[in-house]
């Protein structure tokens, strides 16, 4: 995919960005979110064995009154709740085997963020810099090819900085 800097315009692949509305150009190492997965993992598999285990006594307990065999009922509920916590185990090990990518952001004024990564981190230190001249020297042309970078999940990586805010309306971003 193509990075073009023409025009005082910024394009990657089909978007552009007018240079005078960026507003902030940096490279950072983009994490997967690993133990948050496999908190996620221990949360969502622990309720999952609860609500089996409670099925499981509530169907032996209904069964007592009417004299009915359970068994059908119960392996039911247990081979459900085995296809979820493989399904579970494969999301977890989605995330924590995927690998960190250093990236190049691109943040506008307004809230669209344009992420792209190259094999060489030293490369896209580079690139901060030429966009960040070209902000300068709107004459500036630039082509540099960059690759594409495909999340499925962006909640799974940890991404840009942290803030903790507290209060809604009329915050201003101070504590006291």
């Amino acid at each position: 995919m193509d990075l073009i800097i023409s025009k005082r315009l910024l394009w990657i692949a089909g978007a552009a960005y007018p240079l005078h509305n960026i507003a902030r150009v940096y490279t950072f190492l983009l994490r997967p979110a690993k133990a948050k997965a496999v908190r996620r993992f221990v949360k969502y598999a622990s309720f999952t064995f609860a609500a089996t285990i409670a099925l499981t006594i509530i169907a032996g307990l209904s069964a007592v009154g009417v004299q009915q065999d359970p068994s059908s009922l119960i392996a039911f509920v247990w081979v459900l709740a085995f296809g979820v916590g493989v399904w579970l185990l494969v999301e977890m090990f989605k995330v924590v085997g995927a690998p960190s990518h250093h990236v190049l952001a691109v943040e506008s004024n307004g809230q669209s963020t344009a992420l792209v990564t190259a094999p060489d981190p030293a490369t896209l230190n580079h690139l901060v810099g030429s966009i960040a001249y070209a902000i300068e020297h709107p004459d500036v042309e630039l082509q540099v090819r960059v690759e594409r970078l495909l999340i499925s999940r962006p909640s799974n990586y940890y991404y840009g900085d942290t803030v903790n805010m507290y209060g809604g309306a009329g915050n201003v971003g101070m504590a006291k």
